[in-house]
């Protein structure tokens, strides 16, 4: 567990693995995210006191047989070498920032996790991502990240240093979703993880659904938890830079209102943040509103 004051380093994990390409023969442009973020001063805005960076294997569009999952391998070898980055970072009582890339970066914070105690998972996404290769339409280990993290899919992915599940199904807690399809929600509520769409999370209250989750965190005696953004959970109008979008979202109040209370708490061990596609927006002007909010957000809470 880290101490109340928390100190910021940010780990860049460039990676665009778990996704499949824009369009034939382009690369996915989230591998891109460090370096804009960089350019538009978040790294400073967030002060910081150390960047660390880890560039992915290369990517390539192929499904590995076994899994059915593309760049399988790749994953795999990439999240060990995240391991490492994560646990030396936790070890110095740092708390890590990392910035993919996409959603399939929380491989190597899964792993960090798991040798460490019991943790959660707050999982602030515009989609479940509890998916596996027999549901998932793309083959994108992005998509199937939090249904990784307790267990379900191929164990090439879920059971790396044989230790499956890296979270607990109950200690997951999927927030944000409003891809509101049946069989995609059917996934995720026949499950014994937390669901909370944004439909519900604002029909109940965020603060009240936030105040739960800690609680959860207390009552179960955690070693702590981890957070999840992927800034497509935000409010289409304020970040359409994300290859899969749909209508309303969060408003940077609303987001606001989830992280400061977690990024506060002293069992928050670690934060992701993925997705911003910086090659959909070419003049930074989504960026530059995502910065000026998070360094807002930031400015509030117990940072050295």
């Amino acid at each position: 567990m880290l101490p109340q004051t928390k100190e910021i380093c940010i780990i860049e994990f460039p990676s665009n693995l778990g996704l499949k390409e824009s369009y034939p023969g382009h690369e996915p442009g989230v591998k891109y995210l460090p370096d804009w973020l960089r350019k538009h001063h978040f790294h400073h805005e967030i002060r910081s006191s150390k960047i660390i960076r880890l560039d992915p294997p290369p990517y390539s569009m192929s499904v590995d047989k076994e899994t059915g999952v593309r760049n399988a391998d790749a994953l795999v070898s990439y999240a060990l070498e995240q391991d490492k980055i994560i646990q030396r970072t936790l070890n110095k009582g740092l708390f890590p920032l990392l910035l993919g890339g996409d959603c399939s970066i929380l491989l190597g914070p899964l792993l960090s996790l798991a040798q460490t105690g019991d943790h959660a998972l707050f999982y602030l996404d515009g989609h479940t991502d509890f998916m596996w290769p027999a549901l998932s339409k793309t083959g994108g280990a992005g998509g199937m990240a939090a249904a990784f993290a307790v267990g379900r899919g191929p164990k090439k992915l879920t059971n790396i240093l044989g230790l499956e599940p890296y979270v607990k199904e109950e200690y997951l807690w999927c927030v944000g979703n409003r891809e509101y399809v049946d069989w995609y929600e059917q996934a995720i509520t026949t499950s014994n993880a937390t669901y909370l769409s944004l439909e519900r999370i604002r029909n109940e209250g965020i603060k009240s659904c936030v105040s739960s989750f800690l609680k959860s965190i207390q009552s179960q005696n955690l070693s702590g938890f981890w957070i999840h953004f992927d800034v497509d959970v935000l409010h289409d109008e304020l970040m359409p830079a994300v290859d899969s979008r749909a209508p309303d979202g969060l408003l940077y109040h609303e987001l606001q209102e989830i992280l400061l209370p977690l990024l506060n708490n002293p069992k928050a061990i670690g934060l992701t943040i993925t997705i911003l596609d910086p090659e959909l927006d070419t003049d930074g002007s989504y960026t530059k509103k995502f910065v000026k909010n998070m360094k807002e957000i930031f400015g509030k809470i117990n940072t050295k």
